[in-house]
């Protein structure tokens, strides 16, 4: 980061993740200046049940803006807010919380998706919207609420997501964007709610939780907000979305076919389309984005550097020892399937109860051996999403698990082309400030706006490195991504025996 430049103008992207909450000051050539960083807690409060509090998460967000306040004083022209994804934040009607928020992880809601994949209405909700819930998604958590936790949902005002509970703290609007609203209610054409598929998951009584809609959400920062972070009062803050589509206008993806790889604790993989496809085995979402006629076919595998982690574990080492292991290892006769969540996997398809495998050990496979075979095998799910998701176009990377090097070369040889990966951590920011900074400048404010063939400014997407695919290795990564495939469609039919 560099430091500020005399005391022209700066924008402020906070990006609220799972772990880590993450807030960059840019400046307006879309040059990072500071980064302030602060961790959250997920807690563990049963098998399969992962939780955060709202209080502390929000505490996190004021903290970094502090931070960034006192090491970036210049002027600042607005706010933009993403974070995570799905899960459900239950506020009262002046945003707080009423219970811990349920995360994305969370799988306590699997039998009420089993009943509904058994009733037809899991493939009804992807037929119509392109969007298939998954256990941590608020559909199926809203229900699973309603049955066992009724009281929570009758003391709340708002079933929220993560970046609309900051934003309503910070100004008092109660409102979220089109890509947090997509799952699962969400029409991908007209960007209103479906009564139809509320009514069918037996919530039409609790319709009333559901947040309006708007392209654009914004208002301004009140006293006490300010009084809190330093701010001025009636900074304007923006409800960028979600961190998923965030992060893909953070990182310049802009063009019909073009995708983002995200290899973080999850796989997020995407692609930008411009038309909606609901054909295929249902899985994925359909997130809207602010323009009418773009969208966003988003494939977040739960597989990505939480494979990564538990094989380091297992076998006594760390990431810094990562170059070298890949280096050694052989994963030569290997099959991974990296599906070690608790919820099991949604992308590129929809199977709560997955669970991991390892084939083809044998006295001789060595720790550098597994480590590399999990680092393949995550790529081969990026693969396998991709191809799903329609990418035809450039491929751009990010996350903690592009930082090594070597993984970010299997990536390549592994897709097979090249991959662009940015350098920063901040591209979920990113997105989040050009959000705020298009509200600014009167665009993308209303939903017919049409995309731009451009709408990153001059100088703000990121800089990066190209891998270029190593065309002596194609067939090995062409045998073993089939040798991938076959072993997870023998492995499928089991994790639905109950």
């Amino acid at each position: 980061m560099s430091g500020t430049r005399s005391r022209e103008p700066v924008v402020y992207g906070v990006d609220v993740g799972t772990t880590v909450t993450k807030a960059v000051a840019f400046d307006p050539a879309g040059t990072a200046l500071a980064r302030a960083a602060r961790p959250t807690v997920l807690d563990r409060p049963g098998p399969g049940r992962y939780e955060q509090d709202p209080d502390r998460v929000f505490d996190s967000v004021l903290a970094v803006l502090r931070e960034l306040r006192e090491r970036v004083p210049n002027p600042v022209t607005a706010l933009g807010v993403t974070g995570q994804g799905d899960g459900l934040w239950l506020l009262d009607t002046d945003g707080r919380p009423v219970r811990p928020a349920l995360s994305w992880l969370d799988a306590r809601s699997t039998p009420i998706l089993e009943r509904w994949a058994a009733d037809g209405l899991l493939e009804t909700v992807y037929r119509r919207t392109g969007n298939h819930p998954f256990p941590g998604a608020s559909g199926p958590l809203l229900a699973w609420l309603d049955a066992y936790e009724p009281a929570a949902l009758d003391r709340a005002a708002t079933a929220a997501y993560c970046k609309d509970m900051v934003v309503q703290r910070l100004t008092g609007l109660r409102a979220t964007d089109p890509s947090d609203a997509s799952a699962p209610f969400l029409d991908p054409h007209t960007r209103r709610y479906d009564e139809e598929l509320i009514a069918a998951c037996g919530l039409a009584h609790r319709r009333h939780l559901l947040a309006p809609v708007r392209p654009a959400p914004h208002d301004t920062l009140t006293g006490a907000a300010a009084r809190a972070t330093g701010l001025p009062v009636g900074l304007p803050v923006v409800g960028a979305p979600y961190d998923l589509p965030a992060s893909a206008w953070g990182a310049g993806v802009h063009t019909v076919g073009a995708g983002l790889l995200i290899v973080g604790t999850t796989l997020a993989c995407q692609v930008l389309r411009d038309r909606v496809d609901t054909s295929g085995e249902p899985a994925g979402l359909t997130l809207s984005t602010w323009w009418s006629d773009r969208w966003l076919r988003a494939l977040p595998a739960m597989v990505g550097t939480a494979a990564l982690d538990w094989v380091l574990r297992l076998v006594g080492a760390t990431l810094a020892d990562l170059p070298d292991l890949l280096e050694r290892g052989r994963a030569d006769g290997l099959t991974v399937l990296p599906f070690l969540a608790e919820a099991g996997e949604r992308a590129p398809f929809v199977a709560p109860r997955a669970r991991a495998r390892i084939d083809g050990l044998h006295l001789g496979t060595g720790p550098a051996d597994l480590v590399r075979a999990t680092c393949e095998a995550v790529a081969y799910s990026a693969r396998h999403c991709l191809t799903a998701a329609g990418l035809s176009g450039e491929l751009t990377a990010c996350g903690g698990g592009v930082g090594s090097t070597r993984w970010a070369q299997i990536f390549a040889d592994v897709v097979g082309r090249p991959v662009r990966v940015l350098a920063g951590e901040e591209i979920g920011a990113r997105g989040a400030a050009l959000a705020a900074l298009s509200v600014l400048d009167g665009t993308g404010v209303r939903p017919t706006t049409p995309v731009p063939d451009d709408p990153t400014p001059p100088g703000w997407c990121p800089p990066g490195r190209r891998y270029e695919p190593d065309p002596t290795v194609r067939d090995r990564y062409e045998t073993g991504y089939a040798r991938y495939l076959d072993h997870l469609a023998q492995a499928r039919p089991s994790w639905t025996e109950r």
